[in-house]
């Protein structure tokens, strides 16, 4: 068995748990055929009644697919979004879920990335991001420092933890792929993020900073900082808003340059800035952007989670 075929054996069986009979919905972009078909005949090698709909690469993370593909990702039973950008933060995923559609996205994927991460210990990740979750959904607040000057205080107060563990099998059920992170969006925040990767650069050379007052990313220094706030601005002030802050905990994944896995990385933390409706918060904005922190140290209520880029619970 490939690389490949194993990764979508993976995704297909164990975390979307398709069933005989059901309808599965995959969608795709130029930049994702390959893996997308194998994950189609995967689909339909596991019983499943299996389609595979191509659309054109979407402008940002957050924009929304055509209303066909819209409305197929809702009549679906379970459904996989291998694209170069993300669908996450849609109002079409979101209307998928709500219509009971499992399923997950996988922005920015490659064959390598997915067989890699994915071969994870589900169970001992999936207790990780678990244990994470409960902390955010807990805890009225969170700090998050590192050593090249992140100092941030986030406002946890009546949003919801997340679990990102790769378990989708439960009708409504959504994540990430590859998935590991413990996640909320938070209702305010203040303070300083130093990361060490971001759009749209990957891994920066000179870490940005990247100033926040009053839940929303306020100024920026640094040229890398420049071209993340260049995506960020399109989208008018929502676009600043203070989206999210994850916990990585999955062992296989490393710093790359691809958020998509740089996010899951065992021992990170990361910020968004963008849409937060899709995840527990109230901003909803085509565009979602994390930038992920390393050697980062984060107490969530009191609670010790990172001690210089160590899971430390």
């Amino acid at each position: 068995m490939s690389d490949l075929e194993r990764a979508a054996e993976t995704v297909v069986r164990s975390c979307l748990g398709v069933r005989d009979g059901e309808d599965v919905l995959v969608v795709c972009d130029a930049t994702t055929l390959e893996l997308a078909e194998a994950l189609r005949a995967e689909a339909g090698a596991a019983g499943a009644d299996a389609v595979l709909a191509r659309m054109d690469e979407r402008a940002s993370h957050g924009a929304e697919p055509p209303p066909p593909l819209a409305a197929a990702l809702a009549a679906a039973d379970a459904y996989l979004a291998p694209t170069a950008k993300s669908l996450s933060h849609t109002r079409a995923r979101k209307a998928a879920t709500d219509a009971g559609a499992r399923g997950a996205t996988l922005p920015g994927v490659t064959v390598d990335m997915l067989a890699r991460v994915m071969s994870v210990d589900l169970d001992a990740m999936a207790e990780r991001s678990s244990a994470v979750a409960v902390l955010l959904d807990e805890a009225e607040e969170a700090r998050l420092s590192c050593p090249r000057g992140s100092d941030l205080r986030l406002d946890l107060s009546h949003r919801r933890g997340v679990a990102d563990d790769g378990d989708l099998r439960a009708p409504g059920s959504f994540g990430n792929l590859p998935c590991g992170e413990g996640y909320i969006a938070p209702l305010g925040g203040e303070g300083v993020i130093v990361p060490s990767a971001l759009p749209p650069d990957g891994i920066a050379d000179e870490p940005p900073r990247l100033v926040v007052e009053d839940g929303a990313l306020s100024a920026v220094e640094g040229s890398a900082g420049e071209r993340y706030l260049a995506l960020l601005d399109p989208h008018g002030p929502a676009g600043r808003n203070l989206a999210e802050l994850g916990v990585g905990t999955n062992e296989r994944a490393g710093l790359t340059g691809a958020i998509l896995e740089d996010e899951k990385a065992l021992g990170t933390a990361h910020v968004a800035f963008g849409a937060s409706a899709a995840i527990g918060g109230t901003v909803s904005v085509p565009i979602h952007l994390d930038v992920v922190i390393t050697d980062a140290t984060l107490t969530v209520g009191g609670t010790q989670v990172l001690d210089a880029g160590r899971y430390a619970l």
